[in-house]
């Protein structure tokens, strides 16, 4: 019950409202951004959601234009990569990047909790999943998940790909209610960005 109907009604209510609330810092950090760099507000990227369809993601843009053409492309090792924009550090710090996915739950695209969205082509396109591996996209995917406050970017793909298992097969109120407030835990904690 939860899984199917009431997990998508509490991310449409609780993003809609977050996204009201949130709207005056919304305007503050487009405003410094602008200030900050040259390019645009909003970075866009096309991502794998629920069954392998393809969808923009959202996020406040942290890095100068074009980024993942230039240097290590789609790697980020540290803060201290010229391609990140001085008000990107603090945006990637503190995940304040990460707010206007709020969007693209209201819109259906992801949820507030479940397995995080890989781009089109890494670490494989969709059709070279596993068949296996394909169970993380039997759900949206989500702002925040068991994989991100579990190892977050410590881990290999592959490992995160199981723990995405782990949670497409227990998914449960409870268990995003956890997933939830360990994100908080590990955004104040501020380990394994990168």
């Amino acid at each position: 019950m939860y899984k199917k109907y009431i997990k998508r009604i509490l991310d449409f209510i609780l993003s809609l409202l977050a996204t009201i609330v949130l709207s005056p810092l919304f305007l503050v950090i487009a405003i410094i951004i602008k200030i900050d760099s040259r390019g645009p507000t909003f970075f866009l990227q096309e991502r794998l959601g629920k069954d392998g369809k393809v969808f923009k993601i959202i996020k406040f843009r942290t890095m100068i234009p074009n980024a993942e053409k230039i240097g290590d492309g789609l790697k980020v090792k540290t803060e201290s990569d010229n391609r990140i924009t001085r008000i990107g550090k603090i945006l990637r710090k503190t995940s304040l990047d990460e707010l206007p996915q709020l969007i693209n739950v209201i819109n259906g695209e992801m949820s507030i909790v479940g397995p995080r969205p890989p781009v089109t082509y890494h670490p494989h396109k969709y059709e070279e999943y596993r068949e296996e591996q394909k169970i993380r996209f039997k759900v949206r995917p989500g702002i925040t998940g068991l994989a991100q406050v579990r190892v977050r970017n410590s881990a290999s793909w592959d490992e995160r790909i199981k723990i995405d298992i782990e949670y497409v097969d227990k998914i449960s109120f409870t268990m995003d209610i956890k997933i939830v407030l360990k994100t908080v835990v590990k955004v104040f904690k501020k380990d394994n960005i990168y």
